[in-house]
């Protein structure tokens, strides 16, 4: 654990060779934690593959706390570990929100990046959050989103992500598990080309749902805590010079391929792939291989 900073406690652990190349794995969501698997996307005889799980969810403390719970808290929990860790420069790994945490480190702390590897491009910018909460994945997965409406009158469904907040965070307890449920259910069941029902029953586990869900509506209706609508994209200009990759599923409905695009024209160093049999989740074959390769690449 990192010492105790504004009443949390953020577990973090280290594996792979300690005299490898250092890099950092950042889970999404934001409220996903991480997971075993997220350790073998680096080859451990030549990474030194540091993980945490981020304010208030995985096995960090207190579970789904919202309070000095912002992005910028967790880019300042990145450099404590790293400071308490003794390492130099290190590659940023991650996808979805895991990318747009990346982008935000790299904009504080653009001298201690040595590479990056990005997934499902996500800036976080009002766009997206419309895509995936309002209307877009919508129309793609209807049976889907229907569930995901459920909870929420009508008259609310102007704004799900405001309506799911105040839900999420009332006093309710009942309300609260109901819709942490489905709006855990909902990412789940677009994060896949072909459907995927193991991954739902993650939203069985309440303590889990909830982390996730009240964290990410959190983090939505503030949209992502970034200054304007730009997001992550702020951190463009420090791309530049920095070598990279950046994997995009062509079917990802979650973050579909235009962010990636624009990332890409932005950021030529880096080697483009879009996995043309994918959806977002790094589960996928397709996507596993080509992040696996782009580390290789990059050892």
């Amino acid at each position: 654990m990192l010492p105790e900073s504004d009443g949390h406690s953020v577990y973090w652990e280290v594996c792979g060779n300690p005299d490898g190349q250092p890099a950092i794995v950042l889970h999404g969501g934001p409220g996903g934690g991480c997971s075993p698997l997220m350790r073998r996307y680096h080859d451990p005889e030549r990474y030194r593959i540091v993980l945490f799980d981020q304010r208030g969810c995985g096995r960090s403390a207190p579970n789904a706390a919202l309070e000095h719970n912002t992005t910028w808290h967790l880019v300042s929990d990145m450099e404590r570990l790293r400071e308490h860790l003794g390492i130099e420069r290190w590659q940023l790994f991650g996808g979805s929100w895991g990318s747009t945490l990346a982008l935000a480190y790299l904009m504080r702390h653009p001298d201690r990046v040595s590479s990056l590897v990005l997934r499902g491009i996500f800036a976080c910018r009002e766009s997206e959050l419309r895509w995936l909460y309002q209307y877009g994945a919508s129309q793609l997965f209807p049976d889907a989103w229907e569930s995901f409406a459920a909870p929420i009158p009508k008259a609310e469904r102007n704004d799900m992500i405001k309506a799911y907040h105040e839900r999420l965070t009332g006093d309710n307890a009942v309300i609260r598990a109901e819709c942490a449920r489905a709006w855990g259910r909902w990412e789940s069941a677009v994060s896949y080309l072909h459907p995927n029902p193991e991954a739902l029953t993650e939203f069985d586990d309440d303590a889990y749902s909830d982390a996730f869900a009240r964290i990410e509506a959190h983090y939505f209706v503030n949209r992502g805590f970034f200054e304007t609508d730009r997001g992550a994209f702020e951190a463009l200009p420090h791309l530049q010079g920095k070598a990279g990759a950046i994997v995009q599923g062509r079917y990802d409905v979650v973050t579909p391929a235009a962010a990636a695009w624009e990332l890409h024209k932005a950021w030529p160093e880096a080697q483009f792939t879009i996995v043309p049999d994918a959806g977002h989740s790094a589960k996928e074959p397709g996507i596993a291989k080509a992040l696996v390769a782009a580390t290789e690449r990059l050892a």
